[in-house]
């Protein structure tokens, strides 16, 4: 296989549907609305809802498009790109209608010193979308950082412990949470709530993280010591699936990979595998943020890429050139501060 058809079956990898995806988009009926679609996950999500549906319905793809190849990505397979600023009530009212909406905008980084737009955009907007596709059902992508730091060896956090963020942003994404489940019990709307945990592609995650320290010579910090990760093919297919799911109250779903995976043993494996030897910073904390996805594997499965399939390829992009994105995970913050 040459270097260029690697890359494709890795691109592949996060948007190809699978019978899960088929099978619970095909009971709905309608077309689908996915906010927030020009992030790093709202591309792959968007194009694999219209692979699954195969023109069958539309799948509109609703973002700001502040980078254009984004959308002519998005319009080459499928989708059809609205743009929109999200704050602003007029347009989310024009937005067309559709019988399921996928629900990711938000902002994460560059809260700390600047609070204000990140409470903004995670708590204006679910209030507004919310109230315009309150007859739609939702599923909503929130985020583990809503949990309390728990012990390494617990398995971690499950949906019913009380939630403990840590830090602005963790509690802006609490909030958003609770503007959905306000509006979803006011409206009889259901809705899913995705708690997602460190989804990795090759461009981005966890472990292009730490491949990308190692090859760099800097040391892979272990201040949080063990983490959770799941690969972005399969966070969007749970996430697709997930509106089959929607209840009122909100039906609350961890997602994530079934492992507690130690960071020093990631990146010694990574390492093994560029053929380079990691170096290490600090000591591994008696906590860390760690979600229990159980009840995911219950309701789709275990992922399709297990973590042995992850760590190849990760490095198997990374040493074919692949296109990385600028966007660390800052997976080694315990204090909330992002």
């Amino acid at each position: 296989m040459t270097t260029n058809e690697t890359l494709e079956r890795i691109a592949r990898s996060v948007w190809e549907p699978g019978d899960l995806v088929r099978d619970a988009l095909r009971d709905l009926t309608g077309d689908l609305v996915i906010i927030g679609a020009g992030g790093k996950m709202g591309v792959s999500l968007s194009r694999m809802a219209a692979a699954a549906l195969d023109g069958t319905r539309t799948v509109y793809a609703v973002s700001r498009f502040s980078d254009p190849a984004a959308r002519a990505e998005l319009e080459e397979n499928g989708v059809e790109t609205v743009s929109c600023d999200l704050l602003d009530a007029d347009q989310i009212a024009a937005l067309p209608d559709a019988a399921a909406v996928v629900f990711m905008a938000g902002r994460k980084f560059g809260t700390t010193g600047d609070s204000a737009p990140t409470w903004a955009s995670n708590t204006i907007i679910p209030a507004l979308v919310a109230q315009r596709y309150r007859d739609s059902r939702i599923a909503v992508f929130s985020s583990g950082n809503v949990y309390p730091l728990v012990p390494s060896e617990s398995g971690g956090a499950h949906e019913g412990i009380e939630p403990q963020p840590v830090g602005e942003y963790a509690q802006s994404c609490l909030g958003r949470e609770k503007i959905f489940t306000y509006y979803a019990e006011r409206n009889g709307t259901p809705i899913s709530i995705i708690r997602l945990n460190y989804a990795n592609d090759g461009r981005y995650g966890v472990l292009t993280d730490i491949a990308k320290n190692i090859i760099a010579g800097t040391p892979v910090s272990l201040g949080n010591g063990m983490v959770n990760v799941i690969w972005q093919g399969d966070a969007n297919r749970f996430a697709l699936a997930s509106l089959a799911h929607a209840d009122n109250p909100p039906r609350i779903i961890n997602v994530t990979g079934p492992e507690t995976a130690s960071v020093r043993r990631l990146a010694e494996e990574i390492g093994g595998r560029l053929g380079l030897a990691p170096t290490f910073e600090g000591t591994e904390a008696p906590t860390a943020l760690l979600s229990d996805a159980g009840r995911s594997f219950g309701l789709f499965g275990y992922p399709q890429m297990p973590l042995a399939g992850m760590l190849d390829t990760t490095v198997e992009w990374i040493r074919g050139g692949g296109a990385l994105l600028d966007k660390p995970t800052h997976f080694t913050e315990r204090e909330g501060k992002y």
